[in-house]
């Protein structure tokens, strides 16, 4: 499966990219050649506030958003389009989790909402301690062999919070029994800002099962983009993530990115990524633009290619770690 170095996501269609916007957006993306479009079934709401109770009207409002876009322009066919399962999507004992019931009715609801027949890649959006990993395992197993799915991932499944190594189990489960699906890609949060969850085992781990990785929070919530002018206290939606990052240290890192961006002539945003994408076994880094603009600056990213001077400067201004963005839902 070839996907995009750059790969769209849409957690800000239906919350910060009204209806226009994502439509604006998917189409600049495709028509520059962009392919990977990163969805979650939960996506709709206020993602900042991360309560299923405030945002229950408003689930699943991203992939409506593309489903139509899908459905209008015919684009099904040259798009690798990813969603996720796990996040509470319906009130009961089923309306959330990693249970047979609850993936096949979330899986049959996005499709649905998507206008598609499959799913090129379900990911188990975040573990589930009180889940069955053979149930689950099988589950998309079933719904690979019946053409639901084509690939299984999983998302923070490997050096996420306090959860450990929970995905190379997973991976000997269905290389010793072929009911159960292989994960074939992860989806960590990496960043300049935040390394080890990458670096201290899933990393090794991926080029040694050939496990595609595909980044998350590429930019940061955008202070890797250079959405905040320096020293100046960040406001906005995502003002309460980017707050952690408004230090020295950070600072010192994105006078660092600004640097080589005037040195090279190329946008904040592309220099971040042009990192991220140059580490070994990184496939794609999502990135979600609420404007064209800002999908035009990481678009530079894949043809810009740090010397080793300004690869070793930017990992030196770097971190190993900070507080996750987004939590549970």
């Amino acid at each position: 499966m070839r996907v995009s170095p750059v790969a769209l996501g849409t957690m800000q269609f239906g919350w910060t990219a009204s209806d226009v916007q994502a439509m604006q957006i998917l189409d600049a993306y495709t028509e520059h050649g962009g392919n990977l479009i990163d969805t979650a079934n939960m996506y709709g709401g206020d993602q900042s506030v991360e309560s299923f109770q405030s945002n229950k009207t408003r689930v699943g409002v991203s992939e409506t958003i593309i489903g139509r876009w899908l459905h209008t322009h015919n684009r099904r066919h040259q798009v690798v389009l990813t969603t996720k399962v796990r996040a509470r999507m319906w009130e009961g004992a089923d309306g959330a989790g990693l249970t047979r019931r609850h993936i096949e009715r979330a899986v049959n609801d996005s499709l649905q909402r998507l206008r598609t027949d499959h799913i090129d890649v379900l990911y188990a959006h975040w573990p589930d301690p009180s889940a069955v990993a053979e149930e689950w395992l099988e589950t998309f197993a079933d719904l690979i062999r019946c053409g639901k799915v084509r690939v299984a991932g999983t998302s923070n499944f490997c050096g996420f919070e306090s959860f450990g190594d929970l995905l190379t189990p997973l991976i000997r489960l269905a290389d010793g029994d072929s009911r159960y699906a292989r994960i074939r890609v992860e989806q960590p949060r990496f960043n300049l800002l935040h390394r080890a969850e990458y670096e201290s085992a899933l990393q090794s781990i991926a080029r040694k099962e050939q496990l595609g990785i595909v980044t998350y929070s590429s930019l940061a919530s955008g202070f890797l983009a250079g959405a905040i002018a320096l020293r100046q206290t960040p406001n906005g939606t995502r003002a309460k993530h980017l707050a952690q990052y408004c230090t020295g240290e950070g600072w010192r890192l994105l006078e660092g990115l600004h640097h080589i961006a005037r040195d090279r002539n190329a946008p904040v945003a592309s220099v971040s990524l042009a990192w991220t994408l140059a580490q070994p076994g990184i496939s794609s880094a999502i990135i979600g633009a609420d404007r064209i603009d800002q999908l035009a600056e990481a678009s530079y990213a894949p043809a810009l290619t740090l010397d080793p001077g300004e690869m070793d400067l930017l990992s030196r201004l770097s971190w190993r770690s900070s507080k996750a963005e987004f939590v549970e839902w």
